[in-house]
């Protein structure tokens, strides 16, 4: 056999894994290959949505299901044995997997990423790869696992056999907390964007502890009953019997699968407590209160709970007077593991302070650029009031007769000073015009207004602008706050993904934090936003990608100079698409100024107790009067297109100026890029290479409206060389007669290629499955073909040299 004849999967079958399972590894359950663990960046640029390429290990291995202790990156045997380390090393950091392998079938490069081998790495034969136990100890060490430690670290995962698997961060998230707990530490603190599945890791942690023996009795605390409910019905549902809820309230509540269930509950009408479950999932306002007769967590005692999990920590046990806080402490023997997408850390409050550092972040820069969450674009309209401000005129009465103050009104004060109703009107028709211009009226909408009163005006401007839609249903446009029992009654109808009804709402806060609303695509940001917490968090309620419903980006309309957070440093995204239109322009952006990715966001729930945007008056204080102006007018300023650079600067650009600077971050010059080119033997690969990142060249080709060849493209748009036709340099290649060494039938397999390059553009030509298609079956078989080249490599030398003729002209 020619080993170097052979395939990297060849190599992968026929060697590197009848050396694994010489080791000891069962090829069953501790083997996986091909293992694909992130979904692919999505791209969006116009009306164009693309996946990169995901991720691909070609080998891990487990001690056990979901403990990957190693990774083996494989390269054909034209290769060099530890030619595949460094990007093994790559995906390793990303998996948290500290043994590397890399091998071409010849034998092994081994790299100690724990730093515990001397020397680091080392060549091993394809007989020498080490045992599952070999491994295994090293791993105990490096984790300074004893044996009790080890029990709890190799306890099982849930498994409900329906071939559901966490993701890649959800294992490295669970096995974190899992080992710092096994080693004895009692705070933990988890830190994941919204989206990327916080409850799910937090399920299979408990799940993991209560099987071990090690917490028996554990209390799940949040601060929405949404929450709650979800989690019960949901990823919490395999507890079963063991599991109740903190509460009077029965409730029925529908599964995702359709199905219904009976919440079960822990406490009877007279709040007394049933202490025979396990698991216990509370709310937190339900179970204390200012009162002393409404501290009920005060029924258990203080070493009752084992483990408690608080989710979206950041929200108020952060405060050291805070309610959770109270709860905390009063259980502050148990171990305590804090979930946040938003870490809170101000002058007065930090979670790092009561957890410790986190033993793990997964954060929303990265889930975007795996692709597990969606990217979006911001669109920014200025409004002249909130510019330019208002100052009423000599004698200005409001709408209840009475002189308006004299003194300029800005942004803050309008909705909650002094309300001129014509901006409102006018953000109603931007909102309104928007969805009209992007073809989907039926796109979830979230509008973040001042206040409830806020909200019901701009419902009520939404309905007025949407009448024909509203005359369908009146469920088209609905509130949905705190005190509108009517509009959190179809809070689930909103969030449902199979229900078409209500598809705009209004809200003031209650929208912004903890609601799982998968197919919103439209979030609008009609009040200011004051810290970076929320503004995560409200970004974050369209992070969410449902494929089902095609969603892969969202937008979000910034009317108030909210989105000024893209430019701090705390904000960990990437690249995000602005747009802020001029006068008369259409609100969509543009297809060929669209670009630009953005990141999720979180979520939040603080109770106000002061805010610096509403100083008279606080919590529990009589309402602000509001001054009502009719007839002053609005009129949008400026609406214009941007991109937040990975540098956090905004630059304007087109998707051709965009290509062009990501090309050249590739190619620093044309003579780099030609030697590339020329010395790639598949010029699709790195047609390829630049897909993946990102890069779609046949958008830009259509943007230009010319028919190019890659490689013109690449030449012409980011070094300014004219570009050639694929016809021209089909015609010159014709010319030159390169073809004449040949006999009659090579010359016109030859040929005939030459005119599918012309044609289709093809650039794999020397792939011997294109003689199987017309008009090469007309010629022969391809057995007959390329025994008229004298065999498969003077066929695929032939090839090269009619490329390397192709790309001869770059004038």
């Amino acid at each position: 056999m020619d080993k170097r004849s052979l395939t990297e999967r060849d190599i992968c079958t026929k060697f590197i894994l009848p050396a694994i399972k010489r080791a000891g590894w069962d090829e069953m359950v501790q083997v996986r290959e091909e293992v694909y663990f992130t979904k692919g960046r999505i791209i969006v640029r116009g009306k164009l949505v693309t996946r990169g390429r995901a991720k691909k290990a070609d080998f891990v291995l487990y001690y056990k299901p979901n403990i990957p202790i190693a990774l083996i990156e494989a390269k054909d045997n034209n290769h060099s044995v530890g030619h595949g380390i460094q990007q093994g090393l790559d995906y390793a950091a990303t998996l948290d997997i500290p043994f590397v392998f890399s091998s071409n079938g010849d034998g092994f490069v081994f790299h100690d990423r724990t730093g515990r081998s001397a020397p680091i790495e080392t060549n091993l034969s394809l007989d020498a790869f080490p045992s599952p136990a070999e491994l295994w100890a090293r791993y105990r060490a490096w984790k300074g696992l004893d044996a009790e430690a080890e029990q709890i670290v190799l306890q099982d995962y849930f498994d409900d056999g329906s071939g559901k698997a966490p993701r890649y961060y959800q294992v490295n998230a669970v096995n974190a907390a899992i080992e710092a707990i096994a080693k004895g530490r009692d705070r933990v603190l988890l830190v994941m964007a919204t989206g990327t599945g916080k409850t799910y890791t937090a399920f299979q942690t408990i799940w993991r502890l209560w099987k071990a023996g090690r917490k028996k009795r554990i209390l799940f605390l949040a601060d929405r009953n949404v929450l709650i409910d979800q989690t019960i019905v949901n990823d919490f549902r395999p507890f079963g019997a063991a599991m109740a809820k903190l509460s009077t309230n029965a409730r029925t509540i529908e599964r995702q699968d359709g199905t219904k269930i009976d919440l079960p509950l822990a406490l009877d009408m007279k709040r007394r407590i049933d202490t025979a479950f396990e698991i216990y999932l509370g709310l937190y306002q339900a179970i204390t209160g200012p009162e002393e007769r409404q501290k009920l967590y005060r029924e258990f005692s203080p070493g009752f709970f084992d483990l408690i999990v608080i989710d979206e920590c950041h929200r108020g046990s952060a405060a050291e007077d805070s309610a959770w806080r109270e709860i905390l402490t009063h259980f502050s023997g148990a171990t305590q593991i804090g979930l946040t997408a938003t870490p809170k850390e101000t002058e007065y409050v930090s979670n790092t302070d009561y957890f410790g550092k986190p033993v793990f972040t997964y954060s929303l820069k990265q889930g975007i650029s795996d692709g597990f969450l969606a990217p979006y674009k911001v669109v920014k309209v200025h409004i002249d009031r909130d510019v330019e401000g208002y100052r009423p005129e000599l004698g200005q009465r409001d709408r209840d007769g009475n002189e308006v103050e004299d003194r300029i009104y800005n942004a803050s004060d309008f909705d909650r000073h002094i309300v001129l109703d014509d901006r409102t009107v006018l953000t109603a028709k931007k909102i309104t015009e928007f969805l009209k211009e992007s073809g989907d009226r039926f796109q979830k909408t979230i509008v973040f207004c001042v206040d409830e009163e806020h909200a019901a005006r701009m419902r009520q401007a939404l309905v007025n602008e949407n009448a024909d839609l509203v005359t369908v249903n009146q469920r088209y446009v609905m509130r949905i706050t705190g005190s509108d029992k009517d509009g959190q009654d179809q809070l689930g109808n909103f969030i449902d993904p199979e229900s078409k009804y209500p598809v705009l709402v209004t809200t003031s806060r209650l929208l912004s934090t903890g609601v799982d609303a998968q197919t919103c695509r439209l979030i609008v940001l009609d009040r200011a936003v004051g810290s970076m917490t929320e503004f995560k968090q409200i970004v974050g309620r369209g992070t969410r990608v449902h494929e089902d419903t095609k969603k892969f980006f969202f937008t979000l309309i910034d009317f108030r100079g909210a989105t000024s957070h893209f430019a701090d440093p705390d904000f960990d995204g990437d690249p995000v698409q602005i747009y802020t239109p001029d006068p008369g322009q259409p609100i969509t952006p543009p297809d060929t100024s669209e670009g630009g990715d953005g990141i999720g966001g979180s979520n939040d729930g603080e109770t106000v107790l002061i805010d610096p945007l509403n100083p008279p008056g606080g919590a529990g204080s009589d309402p602000i009067r509001k001054v009502y102006v009719d007839g002053v007018g609005a009129r949008v300023l400026a609406e214009r297109v941007e991109y937040l650079d990975e540098n956090g600067k905004l630059v304007t650009e087109s998707l051709r100026d965009f290509t062009r600077t990501a090309l050249k971050k590739r190619f620093a010059s044309l003579d780099d890029f030609l030697k590339r080119w020329k010395s790639a033997e598949r010029k699709q690969a790195i047609i390829e290479e630049l897909e993946a990142g990102g890069l779609a060249l046949d958008a830009v080709a259509d943007e230009l409206g010319k028919n190019l060849d890659p490689f013109d493209l690449i030449c012409h748009v980011a070094f300014d060389k004219k570009p050639l036709t694929r016809r021209e340099r089909a015609e010159n290649v014709r010319k030159r007669d390169v073809f004449t060494k040949y006999g009659p039938q090579a010359r016109a397999v030859l040929d005939a290629l030459l005119e599918k390059y012309r044609d289709e553009g093809v650039l794999n030509l020397d792939d011997a499955n294109v003689l199987k298609v017309t008009p090469f079956t007309a010629m022969g078989s391809v057995v007959q073909l390329i025994k008229a080249f004298g065999g498969k490599e003077g066929f695929e030398k032939a090839v090269h040299e009619m490329q390397d003729a192709l790309y001869q002209e770059t004038a």
